[in-house]
């Protein structure tokens, strides 16, 4: 059984959001705006919260994709 390409396609999706986001905090460190101590608590900071809004994408694509409640359509 593979991978859906969606479920790659989203954790692609979300590792290059958190690349992202750990370059803006390298930067700011970089031009001067965060010292080395807020720069570190920034990183810990966006890999925490890329990881949690991956595993919450995580959870409701997998409830989505075979759900054990089917919708009873009474008509």
């Amino acid at each position: 059984m593979a991978i859906p390409a969606a479920l790659i396609t989203g954790t692609i999706c979300y590792i290059i959001l958190g690349i992202v986001a750990l370059a803006v905090v390298f930067s700011m460190r970089s031009i001067g705006k965060l010292n080395p101590d807020d720069a570190a608590v920034g990183n810990v900071v966006v890999i925490i919260a890329t990881v949690s809004m991956w595993l919450f994408w995580f959870c409701a694509w997998m409830h989505q994709w075979h759900p054990l409640i089917s919708p009873i359509y009474e008509g």
